[in-house]
Parts: C-alpha cells; sequence; structure tokens
C-alpha cells in the first residue's frame, strides 16, 4: 500500500510538472504548515514547524540571533540544552557556534517560531561525536530551536572598520543625505567601558555634510532611519587613529588605537534640499507637507511667511500677524526667483526655512519692501508655509477642447515674454505648449488639424528663441521638426539656415536658402541671409586658400631642405 501511494504522489507530481509553461521557474516553496517537514536546500538539513512566528522577515548569516534550544539524538536522549539553565543563548550565524549546519536553519525562522530542526552528521557533530561525549561519532541530531529575537548586523565600511547592529528599528524609509540636519543621542565608551563621549538628554543637532565628533558618525546616521537605534563598533582608522583624543568637557580621553564603542540613536531629520541645484537656494523642511503632490509650476498658491535679512531684520510678512497670506501663481515672476521656485516643490501643509542666494533675491539693487530695506547683494531668509495650492492640470488630465485651449494660453503667454525679451521662458512656455498637443491625443479631424497647426507654431516659435539663445543645435532640431512634416515651411527653412550659418555649416544653410527661395523667390529675409551667406563663403574660401598656400609653402621649402642635403 505504501509503495502504491508513493507511486500515486509521484503521477501527481508528473502531471503538475506537464501543467507548468515552458521555461517556468519555482522561486519558493509555499510555507510551512504547522507539523509539516521539508528539506531546506540539498544539504540534508530537515525542518518542522511547531510554532508559527510573527511578520515577515527573518535574519541573515553575520546577525546576531538570541535563541533557545534543546539538542537531542533520534532516541530522545538529550544532550544540550538552554532551557535547563533558564537562559537563552546569543549566536553570530555563520560561525556555527552550537552546530555548522544549526545556522542555516535559524536563518529560515520568523520571530518567535519554534522548529525542530533534523541534521546529518555532516552538519552535525560529524565523526568526531560531541555534545559532552554524548553524542556519538556519525551520529543524526535533532534541534528543536526557538527564535527569541534577533540584531542586524551590517558592516557598513565593508573591512570591518564600522560595524553597526541595530537594536531598535526605526520608522518609514527615508534616511537623512550629506545636507539634512539631523538630532541623535549618543554615548560613547572605551571597551573597557571607560565614556569618552555622551550627548546632552535632549540630544544634538548638526548637518551630516559638517561632520560631527568622529569620520564613522556620520557614515552610519546616512544608514539610518528616524527612531532607529544602533550599537556601533568603530575601529580607530574610523574614530581618531593613532593620535588618540584629548580630553575635554568633562570626559576622559581617547587614547592612541582605540576601538570605540557607540550607542547611537537618530531622534529625527529635517530634509535640505537644493533646490538650484547650485545651493543657491536651500528648503530646510521644518514639517512635511500633506499627501504625494507638490505645487507645479503654474500652480495657483497660497502661502504666508516671515521674510529676514541674515541678521535676524524682518523685512516683510504675509499672512502673518494680521497679514493677508500672498497668492500668487508660480513661474510667472509674480514673486522673486527663490521662492518662486521653492514653493513650486512644496506640499500642502509643508513648512520650511528657505535660504536664498542675491541671484535668485534681490540680486545687486536695493529693494524697499513693506517693513525694512533689503540692502544690495543680500542673502534673505523666508519661514514659509505652504496653505494651499491648485494644480495646473497636466494634459492627459483633460478632454480636447481644454488641451486646446491650454495649448492657445501657452502660446499667447509665450509670445508675451518673447516681446518682452524672455527668451528663455519664453521657450519654457513653447515647450510645455506642444505637450498639450501632441500627436498622440486622439483628437478628431478639426481638431488634430488645429492641434498640428499649433505644434508647428510651438517648434518655430521655440527656435526663435533657441537663436536669440544661441543654442542653434536646439533651433536647428526645432526647425528639422516643422521640416519633417512641412518640407516646404519657408520660416523653418529660414531659421535653420541661420542657425547652420552661425555653427559654421555653410553647405546646408545654402541648401535651406535655395529651398526657400524656390517657394518665394521675392522673399527679402531670405535673401537677405543669401547676401550672409555669400558673403561668409567668401571669407570661409579666403581662409582656406591662406590655409592651403601655408601648408605648401612649407611643403616646398622642406623638398628643397632635402634635395640641398642630398648633393652634398
Amino acid at each position: 500500500m505504501e509503495a502504491e501511494k508513493a507511486t500515486d504522489v509521484s503521477d501527481i507530481q508528473n502531471e503538475d510538472d506537464l501543467d507548468e509553461e515552458p521555461g517556468e521557474v519555482i522561486e519558493s516553496a509555499p510555507p510551512l504548515k504547522v507539523g509539516e517537514e521539508r528539506e531546506l536546500g540539498t544539504s540534508g538539513l530537515q525542518k518542522k514547524l511547531l510554532k508559527r512566528g510573527y511578520g515577515y522577515e527573518t535574519p541573515e548569516l553575520g546577525d546576531e540571533a538570541t535563541v533557545h534550544y534543546v539538542g537531542t539524538l533520534l532516541d530522545g536522549t538529550k544532550f544540550e540544552s538552554t532551557r535547563d539553565r533558564d537562559e537563552p543563548l546569543t549566536i553570530k550565524l555563520g560561525q556555527g557556534r552550537v552546530v555548522k549546519g544549526l545556522d542555516h536553519g535559524v536563518v529560515s525562522m520568523k520571530k518567535g517560531e519554534i522548529a525542530l530542526f533534523t541534521l546529518p552528521a555532516e552538519l552535525g557533530y560529524g565523526v568526531v561525536g560531541g555534545g559532552g561525549s554524548v553524542v556519538p561519532s556519525n551520529a543524526v541530531v535533532r534541534f528543536e530551536v526557538e527564535l527569541v529575537s534577533w540584531i542586524t548586523v551590517v558592516d557598513l565600511s565593508k573591512d570591518g572598520g564600522i560595524v553597526k547592529k541595530i537594536i531598535e528599528k526605526g520608522e518609514r524609509n527615508e534616511r537623512p543625505g550629506d545636507l539634512d540636519e539631523v538630532l541623535v543621542k549618543y554615548r560613547v565608551a572605551l571597551v573597557d567601558g571607560t565614556v569618552v563621549a555622551e550627548t546632552p538628554e535632549e540630544g544634538i543637532e548638526f548637518y551630516v555634510k559638517d561632520g560631527h565628533f568622529c569620520s564613522a558618525l556620520p557614515k552610519a546616521i546616512k544608514t539610518m532611519k528616524r527612531g532607529e537605534k544602533v550599537r556601533l563598533i568603530v575601529q580607530p582608522q574610523y574614530a581618531f587613529g593613532v593620535e588618540g583624543r584629548d580630553a575635554n568637557n568633562g570626559f576622559h580621553s581617547v587614547p592612541s588605537c582605540s576601538v570605540l564603542n557607540i550607542d547611537l540613536e537618530l531622534v529625527s531629520f529635517k530634509p535640505v534640499i537644493d533646490v538650484t541645484g547650485d545651493a543657491k537656494v536651500i528648503k530646510k523642511v521644518l514639517k512635511e507637507g500633506e499627501g504625494a503632490w507638490v505645487a507645479n509650476e503654474s500652480a495657483s498658491v497660497t502661502v504666508c511667511y516671515i521674510a529676514r535679512l541674515e541678521d535676524g531684520v524682518v523685512f516683510e510678512k504675509k499672512g502673518i500677524d494680521g497679514e493677508q497670506p500672498l497668492e500668487f501663481i508660480t513661474d510667472e515672476e509674480q514673486v522673486i526667483a527663490g521662492l518662486d521656485r521653492a514653493v513650486a516643490t512644496m506640499k500642502k501643509g509643508e513648512q520650511a526655512i528657505l535660504t536664498i542666494h542675491p541671484d535668485f533675491g534681490f540680486g545687486s539693487v536695493e529693494a524697499r519692501r513693506d517693513l525694512a530695506v533689503v540692502p544690495p547683494h543680500s542673502n534673505i531668509v523666508f519661514e514659509v508655509e505652504m496653505l494651499d495650492f491648485i494644480r495646473e492640470k497636466a494634459p492627459w488630465e483633460m478632454i480636447n477642447h481644454e488641451r486646446l485651449e491650454a495649448a492657445r494660453r501657452k502660446k499667447e503667454e509665450g509670445n508675451l515674454l518673447f516681446k518682452e525679451g524672455k527668451y528663455q521662458k519664453a521657450g519654457k512656455k513653447y515647450d510645455k505648449g506642444v505637450d498639450y498637443v501632441s500627436e498622440d491625443g486622439n483628437f478628431g479631424d478639426d481638431e488634430s488639424k488645429l492641434a498640428r497647426e499649433l505644434r508647428l507654431s510651438f517648434w518655430l516659435n521655440g527656435a526663435a528663441c533657441s537663436l536669440k539663445l544661441n543654442d542653434f543645435q536646439e533651433a536647428i532640431k526645432l526647425c528639422s521638426k516643422v521640416l519633417d512634416i512641412e518640407f516646404h515651411n519657408i520660416k523653418a527653412l529660414y531659421r535653420r539656415a541661420q542657425a547652420y550659418m552661425q555653427v559654421a555649416d555653410l553647405v546646408l544653410a545654402e541648401l535651406d536658402i535655395k529651398k526657400a527661395l524656390e517657394v518665394d523667390p521675392q522673399n527679402r529675409e531670405v535673401k537677405l541671409i543669401e547676401k550672409n551667406l555669400k558673403r561668409l563663403q567668401v571669407e570661409s574660401n579666403k581662409r582656406d586658400a591662406k590655409l592651403y598656400t601655408n601648408i605648401f609653402g612649407r611643403m616646398t621649402k622642406k623638398l628643397k631642405v632635402e634635395k640641398v642635403e642630398n648633393e652634398k
């Protein structure tokens, strides 16, 4: 009967195999049920689940696990037990402190789990036996193990110089970066327990990039989450090296080549963001906002703030002490550039301190504000809160006629900025306008024609901006987009020819001018740049002739010298 059952199971397994898709790989077996037993891997280690654990995390080799265990032979003879002394054992997984095979069983366990592991001799005590001479050689042994807890151990420096043991896990997944301001508590001791440094009860604040105490501290802090508590074991090269450190602030000195034990807690941190990428607008978040959305470009925002000089003099208030909040549209130059750029990165309810360089503030001019005068070249500080904002709808959030209307507005706004000489901002408007009338917009026939006209107009106007900004390659690219659709478009040919002339590609410039004059032989603007092109060609030919004359002159001179030397 047993043989028949085995055959039946085999048949079922074969049928299951046939149901798999070709190339399908089963990544892991389903979780064990209580009372179920299974081999772990191919080493012969068997695991039987006696009690489920909590959560989903399991330790890794290198971690420090605290376990209770009872070791027995197959006949039930007990040879070792932590239960007898009512004190669990802490082991470093991977070192095989009990027996080498058991560690590989523990890494499969969850906190609070109890399991029975059966180890073949090669994973247990081997040919020598053990367990206080109770375990004979080549014996199969069993360990009933409870995983009480474990501490994650991380080699931060990858050379054993900074080892982090996580005592208490932190919240969320965010970790501080170099620019962020952190609040930490720590206690530093030598190996013999002598305390050499300790923060006040309320902790200490500093910017990660500025460093603090020893080089190991900021390295460790950047790996931690809010509320995380760790024990660092720091070797001398990441502490105070051979020099050590003198006694100070009432604490003992650190002798030469000392290993430090640091109990460290990351209480909190304030994210600091380089808004402009050049450290000229820095935002330090005091209070995080709501949700995931920020007040992007062209959003209608409502903010309150206190604006100060670096010496603390308040020069403006909005929404404070009875003042009305400030309402404006971002990216419309309605406020100074630094405030504009920073507010566009804020969430509703967010509070932040902005430090703004003069280049993004009031520049080199004196600015008379409500409460004080801002001197030229002043760094300024805003303490700002985002009260509310209404984001500009994204194209995919609009129906067709809304997208066309939004595109028209972008064109009008861009044209106005171009007339004012604000070519970079005008170019941004045209570039954004294209998004509303892209080819994948699923417009109807009449709408599609209008969308196409707007799209060509945005590219042409964008090319005009690029020419004004001396970005000739971008002008060539935008005009080429137009000519891919309308190969005879005179404006595109004219502007691309201008750009080619600026990058000294006179051959391609001549081709575009000829095509434009074929379409409109009397076009005055095209004829004018044709004259300029001919002048450039004459100058280029002269330079080429001079270059070749010099080359041939040097070659002739060299040949004459060689002839004289050969005749000697």
